[in-house]
């Protein structure tokens, strides 16, 4: 009698990549519990606390008895709350009924890719992208086709290099703005720009991801929903981690076309079901709040964004962009390659990440988990100091490069 392998997990499983940003923050964390002093720039998690009065809201909820299962698709109220918020700063109409609440925005993506894309679909992904999109793509059992965008365009792809990469099989597009890893913001009329393309292909669904929307340097954000002529195609990714400091709270959110928002309701119940009630409630305070309360936190972004802009210029062999959003610098540090510190050869991103990680103790993220392969992300969601010395280490590491 044959006896079952009960340990060979599926080959679901196996095609999928480990996130590179959590095996580095890993390693981190493992060095550290070894007593080694590793700065880890590796994780996209803000260093300062969630704000009080969003803590107040959760106490009140536990205290209100918000213990028992809710709806799928979340609160009546947080929903409402939500759609005011997109009326409010994003100039986008949804209904609350066309709002799904979900354990985190990755979990909102996980919901409409695994809704939308059929088996062989093509899924346009520009590059740099956030590590789990392409994962998300293979677990629906679709087609990535990733489109290059270069540091020299601000590692925004135009609208002719969308308009070359769309096929009759094209079934999705992802993006972020402001992205992760690069820190691009699209500009209102390089939206449109895309949106008028997009408008040529109607079932073409686009994920836009603005989770990073308030950490922004220009003063302004623009969504994609916003344009009439592709508001039908367009689902709009938010939530409350970055903004508000709350990535431990697991709380995102769509607005969505009625028929993906229905999609993600039912995929949902059979997954997670609703998202946690407490958070629920405190997502409510800080969506109905003015954006303004967490402008400390953005403007302490900005500082950190020009010093360590200003630092890593003065590392010969270094090419950046000025990112205007998000809180991550991913510098081109392709002319490292093929050096090398004794008998150590540094032949990609991969391998210089390792080197600093042992030589200056400071745990980077490789570029190639975001599909530039020649970049490193580096987080300065981190204190000025841990930043200073991130900063000092890592030129005197590449210093013995040659």
């Amino acid at each position: 009698m044959k006896i079952l392998d009960t340990q060979k997990v599926s080959d679901r499983i196996n095609s999928l990549s480990e996130s590179a940003s959590i095996a580095m923050a890993r390693k981190s964390r493992e060095l550290k519990s070894q007593g080694i002093d590793v700065i880890s720039l590796s994780l996209g998690e803000p260093d300062f606390n969630t704000p009080d009065f969003i803590k107040k809201a959760a106490i009140e909820g536990i205290n209100q008895n918000y213990s028992k299962y809710m709806p799928v698709n979340g609160y009546q109220d947080l929903r409402e709350s939500i759609s005011a918020k997109f009326k409010r700063d994003n100039n986008i109409n949804y209904s609350a009924n066309q709002i799904v609440v979900s354990t985190g925005a990755k979990q909102s993506i996980a919901n409409v890719i695994m809704s939308v894309v059929n088996p062989g679909d093509e899924v346009i992904i520009p590059a740099p992208y956030w590590v789990s999109y392409e994962e998300m793509v293979k677990l629906g059992e679709g087609k990535s086709v990733v489109i290059d965008a270069k540091l020299e365009n601000d590692f925004k792809i135009t609208p002719k290099q969308l308009d070359n990469a769309i096929t009759e099989r094209t079934k999705m597009i992802i993006y972020s703005s402001p992205c992760n890893p690069s820190g691009s913001v699209y500009l209102n009329e390089e939206l449109k720009a895309l949106a008028d393309v997009i408008a040529k292909h109607p079932q073409i669904v686009v994920i836009s991801d603005e989770i990073y929307e308030h950490i922004n340097f220009i003063g302004s954000h623009s969504s994609l929903a916003s344009f009439d002529n592709i508001y039908d195609q367009v689902v709009t990714v938010n939530g409350v981690s970055k903004a508000f400091a709350m990535t431990g709270w697991r709380l995102g959110y769509i607005g969505a076309p009625q028929w993906i928002a229905d999609a993600c309701t039912k995929i949902q119940g059979q997954f997670t079901s609703g998202a946690s009630s407490i958070a629920q409630r405190a997502a409510k305070a800080a969506v109905e709040a003015n954006p303004s309360v967490i402008h400390e936190m953005r403007d302490a972004f900005l500082n950190r964004r020009d010093f360590i802009l200003g630092r890593l210029s003065s590392i010969d062999g270094l090419e950046l962009n000025k990112p205007e959003g998000a809180f991550y610098v991913f510098p081109d540090v392709s002319k490292f390659f093929n050096t090398s510190f004794g008998d150590r050869l540094i032949q990609n991103a991969d391998d210089l990440c390792l080197f600093l990680l042992d030589e200056a103790k400071v745990a980077l993220v490789t570029g190639n988990a975001f599909g530039s392969p020649e970049c490193v992300r580096i987080s300065y969601a981190a204190s000025m100091e841990e930043l200073t010395l991130a900063m000092d280490r890592i030129k005197e590491a590449l210093s013995k490069l040659s």
